[in-house]
């Protein structure tokens, strides 16, 4: 049995396809089997995964014949035929260095209470402009699972892209199917599963490419605030499974709430209801007409303050 099984849930990402499935062949960590997933894509996907059909590596290839509407029902899907002990999701739209498995296998390995790893991400605009880097403050370390929740993954998922973790394939099974009904903050709850079942060993190397293109489901979400909407419900979910206080609850909504008042001019006007509709339902409007103007307000001064910095 292969040690890693890499699942490719992919979805009309036929033009990333190749960079994608040869990064992942030619890792220097040879322990795995390939499974490439096509959810119904309307490109040339299929022409693409046929080339890599009679590949060794390849264990399996499925297309489905309706879409899921969801990366995570395809994460469900690849899981439920894997046979390595550890998962890659390995998203279509990615690539990524030959040493990345390698090293994330060689920390889950050295330790054993370790249920998940994960390095760091380089987010770029196509064809070649960084965006970001993702940073941990040390080269490799290893971490409570439950400390790691605490400083990193509350504000938001600090493992932003599937495709920078490995993750131990046992854990798995006692985990609900809760995440496979979010489009964006699937991985979020996913991940935090895991880590109040196990440590977390973390790599501070850059290993994995990720990009901002005009087939990128997340830019379109955050267009129209939904992924807002699925914060608050994320924050639901974890509250009433008792990993965060009702205190912690209501903080982390409140900051919610002034990220979309920083971002609203940015926003459809036509999602603005339903989103706030969604925060109503924990803050009172008086605390969000007063959230409201407070912001505006400071905004206003930074913004004062700034133009009278730059006449001087």
């Amino acid at each position: 049995m292969p040690q890693v099984s890499v699942i490719i849930p992919n979805y009309n990402h036929a033009n990333f396809l190749l960079l994608r499935i040869d990064s992942i062949l030619n890792q220097t960590y040879q322990d795995f089997e390939l499974i490439i997933l096509d959810d119904k894509s309307p490109d040339n996907s299929r022409e693409v995964i046929e080339k890599y059909r009679d590949h060794p590596k390849v264990s399996m290839i499925v297309y489905n014949e309706i879409n899921g509407g969801t990366t995570f029902k395809q994460w469900k899907k690849g899981i439920a035929l894997a046979k390595g002990n550890y998962i890659w999701i390995a998203e279509s739209d990615d690539w990524c260095e030959p040493t990345l498995l390698e090293t994330l296998m060689e920390g889950l390995l050295q330790y054993p209470n370790a249920g998940i790893a994960y390095c760091q991400s380089c987010y770029f605009y196509e064809p070649n402009q960084v965006k970001s880097l993702t940073y941990f403050p040390f080269l490799k370390k290893l971490e409570r699972g439950e400390d790691f929740i605490k400083q990193y993954m509350l504000s938001g998922n600090s493992i932003v892209n599937a495709s920078m973790a490995v993750w131990k394939r046992s854990l798995y099974e006692s985990i609900d199917d809760t995440y496979t009904g979010f489009k964006f903050c699937g991985d979020w709850l996913f991940y935090i599963s895991i880590l109040q079942q196990s440590d977390i060993f973390v790599s501070g190397k850059v290993l994995n490419y990720f990009r901002n293109h005009d087939k990128d489901v997340s830019t379109g979400f955050f267009a129209t605030g939904k992924n807002l909407i699925e914060n608050i419900r994320f924050y639901e979910v974890i509250q009433q499974r008792g990993i965060i206080s009702n205190q912690q609850f209501h903080e982390l909504i409140t900051r919610q709430y002034l990220v979309y008042i920083e971002a609203k001019n940015g926003i459809s006007q036509e999602y603005h209801k339903d989103i706030e509709l969604a925060f109503e339902k924990h803050l009172t409007l008086n605390k969000l007409t007063r959230l409201y103007h407070k912001t505006r307000l400071q905004l206003y001064k930074l913004k004062t303050n700034f133009g009278k910095a730059n006449q001087g």
